[in-house]
C-alpha cells in the first residue's frame, strides 16, 4: 500500500464515543460539518452524537404513533452524507485499506447500492482520494444521482428498481472483469464491516439512549424491540448487540416491502421504499437472531411521508391533534421513506407484543426528505394534492390504524428458511461454498465477527503512529 496516500478518520470506539477524540481533531471536524462539508476532516463526525455529546434521536409523540408504548428514533441527516450509511461505507473501506486489500494509488473502488449505500461510498471514497464508482438502478429518485456526482464519482445505472440487485451484481462482474487489476467491489451485503459498525456503534449508541430516555421519563431503562427494516441488513445487527444486553428482554423485528416479500414468503416484485428490501437474503444478516418479520405496504409508506413533511399535514399534527410544532418540524426534517416504514413496523410490533409505556421501541430514520422530493412529486400526480382531510385520514388509517397482517415469529422452521434462502444468492450466483454458508448458522461465526472490532481498532490507532 502506498501509505502516504491513505487518509485514515475515526475508530469503532471514536464512532460510538467521539469525545475520545483528541481535540483539535474534533474542533476542526465540527467546523468543517458547518464551513466545508467535503473536507476529509468531516470522517471524524462519523458518528450518532452531535458536538456536544447529544445522541441524534427524537422520541415519537404518541399522538402520531397511536400507541402506549414509547417509539425512539434514531436519525442519520446529520451524518456527513446526510444518512447513517456512510459509516458503513468508511468501515468497509478502512479495513480493506489497512488489510492491504485496497490501495488509492492502485484502485478503483465499486459500490453497489440502491441507494445511501453509494451516496456513501461516493463521499467517503473521494474523501480518501480513492477512484470511486457507484452503481445504482436507473429507477431511483434523481436526488440520489445527483449526491452521487457531486461528491466527485462517477455513475453506472442498471435495470429496474429497488429490489434489482442479481442486475447490480452482474455490473460487478463486469467491470471486474474489464479491469481485473485495479477494479475492486466494497459489497455491503457480503462485507462483515457493515454488520461491525452497527453492531457497535449504532448498538451500543441504543444502549445509551435507553439509559438517557429513562432520565427523562420515558421507558423503563431497556429496549423491548428494535425494529428495523432490510436493505444490506447492515443496520439490524445492532439488535444483535442489544439482544447480548438484555438476553431476556429484547426482540429484534425485521421489515420488508409486501410488494417484495422475499423472506415472507420466498417472494419477489418492485417497490418503492427505497433503501430496504432488494429481493434477496443478504450474506451478513444474521436471520438466527431475528424474532419476528413484518410487512409493510410502500403506498402507505410514501403517503405518510407526505403527512409528515407537507404543509396540510403538519397542521393537522399541530393543530388538531396537539403535537408541539417545534416537534412536527423536527419530524418532517429527519424523515424518509424507509423512516416511515420503520416507525409503520414499530407501531406493529407495539401492537403485536402488547407493548406499554415502560416499554422502549428503538428504530432508525436512514436518511430524509431531501432525497424524495422527486417522489413526492410523482405521488402527487398520481394521487392528487394532499389536503388536510387526507392528511387526517392517514393518520389514522396508517399510522394510528395500523394492521396486524404479515407478520411472522421466528420459530426454529422460519429461520432455517431464512438462511437457506442465502443459498440461491451467494452459492449459485456468488461464488460462495455450502460450507461457508453452513458457517453461518453457527453462533459463533457471529462473535467471532463482532470480536474483530478490537483488532480492527488496533490497526487504526497503529497506522497513525506512523503517520509524521
Amino acid at each position: 500500500m502506498t501509505h502516504t496516500q491513505l487518509i485514515t478518520g475515526p475508530t469503532f470506539a471514536e464512532m460510538l464515543s467521539p469525545e475520545t477524540i483528541a481535540p483539535e481533531i474534533r474542533r476542526r471536524a465540527a467546523e468543517a460539518m458547518k464551513t466545508d462539508p467535503l473536507d476529509p476532516i468531516n470522517l471524524f463526525n462519523i458518528t450518532w452524537k452531535n458536538p456536544d455529546g447529544e445522541i441524534y434521536h427524537v422520541a415519537l409523540p404518541p399522538e402520531l404513533t397511536g400507541v402506549d408504548a414509547p417509539i425512539a428514533v434514531l436519525y442519520g441527516k446529520d451524518f456527513p452524507t446526510g444518512s447513517h450509511k456512510v459509516g458503513a461505507t468508511y468501515s468497509v473501506l478502512i479495513e480493506k485499506s489497512l488489510a492491504g486489500e485496497v490501495d488509492p494509488a492502485r484502485h478503483t473502488v465499486i459500490w453497489p447500492s440502491t441507494g445511501n449505500y453509494g451516496i456513501g461510498g461516493a463521499w467517503v471514497g473521494c474523501r480518501m482520494k480513492f477512484d470511486s464508482v457507484v452503481i445504482l438502478p436507473e429507477l431511483m429518485s434523481r436526488e440520489r444521482f445527483d449526491r452521487v456526482r457531486g461528491y466527485g464519482a462517477r455513475l453506472e445505472l442498471t435495470p429496474g428498481c429497488e429490489s434489482n440487485v442479481k442486475e447490480i451484481y452482474d455490473k460487478c462482474h463486469a467491470l471486474v472483469a474489464a479491469d481485473p487489476d485495479r477494479a475492486r467491489v466494497m459489497n455491503q451485503f457480503e462485507e462483515f464491516a457493515n454488520y461491525r459498525f452497527h453492531y457497535t456503534v449504532t448498538g451500543n449508541t441504543i444502549v445509551e439512549l435507553a439509559t438517557r430516555l429513562k432520565e427523562q421519563g420515558i421507558g423503563g431503562g431497556d429496549v423491548a424491540a428494535f425494529v428495523s427494516a432490510m436493505g444490506s441488513a447492515g443496520t439490524i445487527a445492532a439488535g444483535d448487540r442489544l439482544k447480548e444486553v438484555w438476553p431476556n428482554r429484547h426482540r429484534i423485528v425485521g421489515l420488508e416491502p409486501i410488494q417484495c416479500p422475499t423472506l415472507f414468503e420466498n417472494g419477489y416484485g418492485g417497490h418503492d421504499i427505497q433503501g430496504i428490501g432488494d429481493k434477496h437474503v443478504t450474506w451478513i444478516h444474521n436471520v438466527g437472531n431475528m424474532d419476528a418479520l413484518m410487512c409493510i405496504d410502500d403506498m402507505e409508506c410514501k403517503k405518510g411521508l407526505q403527512l409528515i413533511v407537507e404543509a396540510p399535514g403538519r397542521r393537522i399534527l399541530s393543530h388538531k391533534y396537539g403535537i408541539p410544532e417545534a416537534t412536527v418540524e423536527k419530524l418532517a426534517a429527519i424523515f424518509g421513506i424507509s423512516g416511515v416504514c420503520n416507525v409503520l413496523g414499530a407501531i406493529k410490533t407495539a401492537k403485536f407484543y402488547n407493548l406499554g409505556p415502560k416499554d422502549l421501541i428503538v428504530t432508525i430514520c436512514t436518511d430524509a426528505m431531501d432525497r424524495y422530493h422527486s417522489v413526492l412529486g410523482q405521488l402527487t400526480e398520481s394521487e392528487g394534492p394532499m389536503d388536510e382531510a387526507e392528511a387526517e385520514r392517514r393518520l389514522t388509517g396508517i399510522f394510528h390504524g395500523q394492521k396486524l397482517d404479515w407478520i411472522m415469529e421466528g420459530d426454529r422452521a422460519g429461520r432455517t428458511r431464512w438462511h437457506n434462502l442465502k443459498y440461491f444468492t451467494w452459492v449459485e450466483q456468488q461464488g460462495k461454498t455450502t460450507a461457508q454458508l453452513n458457517a453461518l448458522s453457527d453462533p459463533s461465526f457471529w462473535i467471532e465477527q463482532r470480536a474483530k472490532v478490537a483488532e480492527v481498532d488496533k490497526m487504526i490507532t497503529a497506522y497513525r503512529e506512523t503517520r509524521p
